[in-house]
């Protein structure tokens, strides 16, 4: 990495291609409002990794517990990745950043396969590089695949968009008194098992000193500020 460049990894999550009211699919204002804010930060010189979720259009967890094989339950999770990043790229490029898509399952008419090296250098050629499929193996979720693609690639930081504003000590959901907590150890964040992002992929980050950036991708701008490096969220490092 050339001095004075910075290179993230974004993972996003199904959600952020959904329909904001029924809250699944593909909504296209939705995925071109993300395309522009990561325009936006691709434009101040920020090499930017993208891992995206499939749970907008299939979440084998969930499949799963309904009778499904676990496995071929998270293969079509997988292809479901695939179906977002390709829906990501589309947006990128028509707002003018050249983009690739790589994936970890071979499928030569619609991606790259995974590369590191080639990852590596179209980054630094000014490319954004979606990463789909998860790391091709079941039993892992995306958020892992999220933070081995950082290291590979050497991301300073994992920035994982979600749809609340940070980490809190409990579910801000089922709890009006929930505290945001702005910053947190990996080992404070192991220990309280808080369970925004699993544990394998906390420990991955720990063990290659990745920090960990947590914040609300539905607000716009967020996407620009984290990027930024700017405060914002919950950091874990």
């Amino acid at each position: 990495m050339s001095p004075g460049t910075r290179r993230v990894l974004l993972k996003l999550s199904g959600e952020a291609f959904a329909d904001p009211e029924i809250g699944y699919g593909i909504d296209p204002a939705t995925v071109n409002r993300v395309a522009q804010e990561v325009a936006e930060a691709h434009n101040t010189g920020v090499e930017i990794a993208i891992v995206v979720g499939g749970g907008n259009i299939f979440r084998g967890v969930s499949q799963a517990a309904r009778g499904m094989d676990p496995a071929a339950a998270d293969y079509m999770g997988m292809l479901a990745t695939v179906i977002n990043a390709l829906a990501l790229r589309d947006a990128l490029e028509k707002a003018g950043v050249e983009t690739r898509v790589q994936s970890a399952i071979t499928m030569q008419q619609l991606a790259e396969p995974y590369i590191r090296l080639k990852a590596i250098r179209h980054l630094e050629k000014g490319r954004v590089v979606i990463f789909a499929a998860g790391t091709g193996n079941p039993f892992f979720t995306t958020d892992t695949t999220a933070a081995l693609r950082a290291v590979e690639v050497g991301a300073e930081a994992l920035l994982k968009a979600s749809k609340v504003d940070g980490i809190y000590d409990s579910d801000p959901v089922g709890n009006p008194d929930a505290v945001l907590l702005p910053e947190l150890t990996y080992m404070d964040f192991l220990s309280r098992d808080l369970r925004v992002m699993d544990s394998t992929a906390v420990t991955m980050c720990k063990e290659h000193d990745v920090p960990i950036v947590v914040f609300d991708m539905t607000d716009p701008g967020t996407i620009l500020r984290a990027v930024r490096g700017e405060p914002i969220g919950t950091v874990v490092r």
